[in-house]
């Protein structure tokens, strides 16, 4: 079994290859070929959340798991509240083939999934984007989308303020007007990522302008919400897994009102396959549940596990 430390995945895996590697995942999954397990999460408490997602890629020759969580108290010790490792096995025998850290690779998938509900659902004429939440993957999540699409500008709201500087830094890096913005200037967006842990939502209909897409990329437990039901209820619906949006995406409150059922919900993977056009008019909101699959974690940890073996690099060890 070959060790890859957190410390590597930086060198191993780049922006590009997340992109790549999740869009395949999706592909794959389009096409019946790879299919996630049931997720576990569990509450420890004080906010902190730990829990298991898996899935098989017969196509892709993978099978795994990771296993980790969120860990709001781990700004005060120096590290990310995200805490995740992933561990690959053979498909074939079930033997353990790596053990690879998984904290930057979740931040890379997350912000290759959005990105890619961006390219695909977002106007082609989109040109302001928003961003709700500055924690850790925001700048991430920015990075990615600018990427895909020619911003004009970025507008930002954070429920703390403070922490808003920083996604401005990323703004600047990539060339970006930013401003900080109340939640009422969202309506001014094309598109809007939301990547937060809220418990409850910030974002409200009227805070969002017909044709307006977003990326809903926090809501991945039970009890998470980032958007209010009565929007996501006159959105049009994407996501990366039908079962975990309605279970413990951001669809799973509109799901318990009545709004929304499993059948209104389109899996991304058929708009990249043609199955499905996707957006209908400049009008409609598009909303990409985006719940984190297990699927995309073994997809891009099996692309730093190839890259560490090529360069010699990581720890193998018996087993």
């Amino acid at each position: 079994m070959l060790i890859v430390p957190e410390a590597l995945i930086a060198d191993l895996v780049s922006p590009e290859d997340a992109f790549a590697a999740v869009a395949a995942t999706f592909a794959a999954m389009a096409r019946g070929e790879a299919y996630n397990f049931p997720v576990v999460r569990e509450a420890l408490g004080e906010g902190r959340q730990y829990g298991f997602k898996s899935g098989l890629d017969r196509a892709g020759g993978m099978l795994g798991v990771k296993a980790g969580g969120y860990f709001p108290g781990n700004m005060a010790r120096g590290i990310t509240n995200h805490q995740s490792t992933v561990y690959l096995f053979d498909p074939e025998s079930g033997r353990p083939t790596a053990m690879v850290g998984g904290n930057l690779l979740t931040a890379l998938r997350t912000a290759a999934a959005s990105a890619l509900s961006i390219d695909r659902l977002a106007r082609r004429e989109a040109r302001v984007l928003g961003v709700v939440g500055a924690g850790h993957q925001a700048g991430f999540q920015l990075r990615a989308a600018a990427r895909v699409r020619d911003w004009d500008r970025v507008i930002a709201w954070n429920l703390h303020p403070e922490m808003l500087p920083k996604l401005g830094a990323v703004a600047e890096e990539l060339g970006l007007p930013f401003e900080a913005v109340g939640l009422e200037r969202m309506v001014e967006a094309d598109a809007i990522i939301t990547i937060t842990s809220s418990p409850a939502a910030s974002l409200m209909a009227a805070h969002v302008a017909p044709g307006a897409h977003l990326a809903c990329m926090g809501t991945d437990t039970k009890g998470k919400q980032e958007v209010q039901v009565a929007l996501v209820a006159k959105a049009r619906l994407f996501t990366d897994e039908v079962a975990q949006s309605v279970s413990i995406g951001e669809a799973q409150h509109a799901v318990a009102a009545g709004l929304v059922a499993g059948a209104d919900i389109v899996p991304l993977g058929a708009v990249l396959a043609g199955a499905d056009a996707g957006r209908r008019s400049d009008e409609e909101i598009t909303l990409f549940d985006g719940t984190g699959v297990g699927l995309q974690d073994l997809a891009v940890a099996a692309v730093a596990v190839t890259r560490a073996r090529e360069r010699g690099l990581g720890v193998e060890v018996s087993v």
